[in-house]
């Protein structure tokens, strides 16, 4: 892949100055570093580009070499042992570090401490129905590492401070040779922050951090539903070394509801209705989220049948059209009948009959098919079948 003119990538004319050139990284670093841009991979390449581009200019020797023949003249001048920024670049790199994390550079060895970002913590909320649909605010309580009041995070002991690794030199990482290779991985006595803690703080342990329980606010978006996330910024474990906090992802959770059921943005229910109200029709009352309201069951009405009620359902969290509410009627079979009652419907049953099928097309509908299906075709025959009960 061609390699774009260094000056370019900085945004510099030719006639930049060493300081033009650090603070143009700087801003460069600062704005694609990959732990400000997670996951983004045109972010990390631009930071790598700048990167190359600052120990490029940054070194006299190779800079004159780039100036006068371009890439090759770099290339060259690398081989010539004609420097390449490495040191130049080590410092910009600590203060670059310093801007993002707010870490503090290491005296002696020229070195710096190493920060790291605190663990991002997730918190599961469980909701009521109507707190999800309308919103609310929530106190939670969540237990997480703060930052050691009493050492500032160091983890030493007051009037001490932590000392330089001698493991890892201070560079948070050794070298292990295997045969012709040699692998870096972080230093095993001081985990990578490149100092050790010899007189730790009494009421951290020379951790710098520790466990204690807050109490948060969340405020609950209207629409929410089960497997939504709220972020919760800087809300996470506190980072070491002066590194930023974690952020906290509060998951929502919504309980099953007495009534309801959720389908998106819309919800559903059952409403129980009479014989005599499915027959000669009538108005019931309707639970919704708002409030009760009437529905008007006309005349005839079969079990099962659906009405629609028109934003009675759940506006979405990401915005859009506020949803329905479906409500299936069920027709409830009369109980606890008293023997005059029982009479009653045997008389009425018997003048339906007297009228032939007209008052039940469904069943008529239904023992004709079965009758089609059983003389229909060669073989064919009823057989008994015995029920069991369960």
């Amino acid at each position: 892949m061609t390699k774009r003119d260094y000056y370019k990538i900085l945004d510099l004319p030719r006639s930049a100055t060493e300081a033009d050139i650090k603070k143009a990284y700087r801003r460069l670093a600062m704005k694609f570093h990959p732990d400000r841009n997670p996951d983004d991979a045109d972010a990390e390449a631009k930071f790598k580009e700048a990167k190359e581009a600052y120990e490029v200019l940054s070194d006299a020797n190779t800079r004159a070499a780039f100036d006068q023949h371009g890439h090759a003249g770099v290339d060259a001048s690398r081989r010539q042992g004609g420097g390449g920024g490495g040191d130049a670049f080590s410092d910009i790199f600590g203060d670059v570090f310093g801007d993002i994390f707010g870490g503090q550079r290491r005296g002696g060895g020229g070195g710096r401490n190493q920060v790291f970002r605190g663990a991002d913590l997730k918190y599961d909320l469980e909701l009521d129905l109507d707190k999800a649909v309308f919103g609310a605010s929530v106190e939670i309580e969540v237990q997480k590492l703060f930052e050691c009041d009493t050492c500032g995070g160091s983890g030493a002991a007051k009037g001490h401070k932590p000392e330089t690794c001698d493991t890892c030199g201070g560079n948070g990482q050794v070298r292990i040779s295997q045969g012709f290779f040699q692998l870096q991985q972080t230093c095993p006595r001081c985990r990578g922050t490149g100092s050790v803690v010899k007189n730790p703080c009494d009421t951290c342990l020379g951790q710098g951090r520790i466990r204690r329980t807050k109490q948060l606010s969340v405020k609950v978006p209207a629409g929410v539903d089960t497997g939504d996330r709220i972020r919760l910024s800087g809300e996470g474990e506190a980072g070491r070394n002066g590194g930023p906090a974690g952020d906290l992802y509060v998951e929502m959770h919504v309980r099953e509801h007495d009534i309801f059921e959720r389908d998106g943005e819309h919800l559903s229910c059952e409403v129980p209705i009479s014989f005599t109200t499915a027959v000669l029709g009538g108005s019931v009352e309707v639970p919704t989220l708002d409030g009760k309201v009437s529905l008007k069951v006309p005349t005839e009405t079969q079990s099962g049948r659906v009405f629609r009620l028109r934003d009675k359902g759940v506006k979405p969290v990401r915005g859009g059209p506020r949803g329905d509410l479906f409500c299936r009627v069920m027709v409830e079979t009369p109980v606890n009948l008293s023997s005059e009652q029982r009479e009653l419907l045997r008389q009425f049953d018997a003048s339906l009959s007297a009228d032939g099928q007209s008052h039940a097309p469904r069943e008529a509908s239904f023992f004709e098919g079965v009758k089609r299906f059983f003389t229909g075709g060669v073989g064919w025959r009823a057989r008994p079948v015995r029920s069991t009960p369960y």
